[in-house]
């Protein structure tokens, strides 16, 4: 067993003895809370804020807003709550999301089951107890049957690391780890470093406060507008109306969203006339789902990709007006779609500010942070503060963070040394009894995330209620599942042009030293869904499950309850 907690006289504490641990408390953990309390399991949820929200804890960064619609982006799971809750915007900002989840834990008493402040530093699997052994840093260890990460995928923030950063005067800030009471920037000369997701949702409001923001771009990535606007009534009440068919229909759509229609021709079917006026009226629409859904070959076809790609870049060069910076800004090194498509707010038009400049950062290297800003391989800019949009260890990240050892003593950062193994993105060989919600090898961030979290806690409740029905102790993927499902993983990708943005983090391209695999399922939502059924009706195929390893009295020795 791992070092466990202390207490408060220097001797060991106790554990806490539950059923079921769930590491985080966002979309994922939360649902996990009241469905394992569904099926009558005691749960204790481990989660290091000091409140709910996961992602929309930490991320409070000027313009955090999500990219799916907010009628989609919530929980299916109680039609009292989706009637009762309004959304102020057809795309929630930050604020508002992590309201709706404090909203959900206070409705459903979630968070009598939350130990907050707390971090898991360790699990290890306890092969002749068939449980879970977990330390964290606060507080008893927790002794669990199973386990459910649900820590994220976009929850291990990268700060690079610029030599010098210690020695920087002024103030800086990641964007995962933004200050609860925001920042001033008023008549500051602010870096922003990056330009994904994140960079261009921030750009626009640093450049409304600051004196002057130089923006540091490695990569330009594709993006589209949001057209954000207050939810009309009328399109909330139909929405309402209709709740338990647009849930059915997202499931049905390959990146889980009720509101993108199903493509159902080849971009190279159609005129180009009249290509043009469909995606003019999907830009005119906003998101980037619907855009990336145009047509059914826009990530198949580079011919049809490139139909999307130029008429996106002809948007950037008609928005910024300085030719040079608007081709700086235009992505030329990969496929529209292959790397995460951005949904902005006015990203291209804050670059004809006169307060705005664009640094190549791939000409011209940052070299180091001095004690006065930033200086590259040609020149050193001054600032006063720099905000860091430079992303995350996506998708393992905060799994690594954890100390995890299976059977054998085998850990899971080695297992994972030359790229993630999972099979289904739920379970990995030799780690019985912990699940992974939207883990590497599920569509997760390659779909609507809400969708994807409530479809993997079914599965895993129906799952643990088939265990406890049949007297099953432990649940593991075999091997040759395992080797399986990675194989099934990349053919899928590479019959798609995913593989073409060798730099985007669904590689783990931007971790120095993290192995190069694609680590999406892209096949979409309905295919992925179809195979997961498939699986748990055929009694669970490609796992291996097995019995007590100990008669019940034994176990009632070390005062664990039998798994019945």
């Amino acid at each position: 067993m791992p070092e466990s907690s202390q207490s408060k006289s220097g001797g060991q504490a106790a554990p806490e003895r539950v059923d079921v641990l769930i590491v985080g408390a966002g979309f994922g953990g939360l649902y996990a809370i009241y469905r394992m309390r569904k099926l009558g399991l005691r749960v204790r949820c481990i989660e290091a804020a000091d409140g709910v929200g996961g992602t929309w804890f930490w991320n409070r960064y000027p313009g955090a807003r999500c990219d799916v619609e907010s009628l989609d982006y919530s929980y299916s799971f109680s039609n009292d709550l989706q009637q009762e809750w309004s959304w102020s915007h057809r795309y929630a900002e930050q604020p508002e999301i992590l309201a709706y989840l404090n909203h959900v834990a206070d409705r459903f008493d979630l968070r009598s089951d939350i130990r907050f402040e707390t971090r898991v530093t360790a699990m290890q699997f306890d092969e002749r107890r068939a449980s879970w052994q977990a330390c964290t840093d606060r507080g008893p260890a927790v002794e669990a049957r199973f386990c459910i990460m649900a820590s994220g995928n976009l929850s291990a923030p990268r700060v690079p690391d610029f030599p010098g950063i210690e020695r920087f005067k002024g103030e800086w800030h990641h964007s995962a780890r933004w200050p609860k009471e925001g920042v001033d920037f008023t008549g500051k000369r602010v870096a922003l470093i990056g330009t994904g997701a994140t960079g261009v949702q921030m750009l626009p409001k640093l450049a409304a406060q600051a004196s002057h923001v130089t923006v540091f771009q490695r990569t330009p990535n594709f993006s589209v507008p949001a057209n954000n606007h207050p939810m009309r009534e009328d399109e909330e009440r139909e929405q309402k109306q209709h709740y338990p068919e647009l849930r059915k229909a997202a499931r049905k759509q390959a990146a889980g969203m009720s509101r993108v229609a199903i493509p159902t021709m080849s971009a190279l079917d159609v005129p180009q006339e009249e290509r043009l006026r469909l995606y003019e009226r999907l830009w005119a629409k906003g998101g980037s789902a619907r855009m990336m859904g145009a047509f059914t070959d826009l990530l198949r076809n580079e011919e049809a990709n490139e139909s999307l790609a130029s008429f996106v870049a002809a948007k950037i060069r008609s928005k910024v007006k300085d030719p040079v910076v608007a081709d700086l800004l235009t992505p030329h090194d990969h496929p529209i779609g292959s790397r995460r498509v951005c949904v902005d707010t006015d990203y291209y038009e804050t670059f004809n500010r006169r307060n705005v400049a664009l640094v190549d950062a791939r000409r011209t290297p940052i070299r180091e942070i001095t004690e006065t800003g930033i200086r590259t391989t040609e020149a050193e800019y001054e600032v006063d503060a720099i905000a860091f949009a430079t992303g995350f260890d996506a998708m393992t990240g905060a799994l690594k963070e954890i100390s995890i050892t299976g059977r054998g003593g085998e850990r899971l950062n080695d297992k994972w040394a030359a790229g993630p193994t999972t099979y289904l993105g739920l379970m990995v060989h030799g780690f019985p009894n912990m699940f992974i919600l939207t883990g590497p090898g599920s569509p997760s961030v390659k779909a609507n995330m809400v969708t994807a979290i409530e479809q993997h806690i079914e599965w895993i409740a129906d799952c643990l209620a088939h265990l406890r029905e049949k007297h099953v102790a432990t649940i593991e993927p075999t091997a040759d599942a395992e080797a399986y499902w990675v194989r099934h993983v990349n053919e899928v990708a590479n019959k798609t042009l995913f593989p073409k943005a060798t730099n985007s983090w669904y590689v783990g391209a931007n971790i120095p030293g993290k192995p190069r695999v694609f680590m999406p399922y892209v096949a979409g939502v309905p295919a992925y869904i179809k195979i997961c059924d498939e699986v748990a009706a055929d009694g669970y195929r490609g796992f291996d499950l097995r019995e007590l390893p100990a008669p019940a009295s034994t176990l009632a020795a070390h005062g664990q309850k039998e798994w019945t």
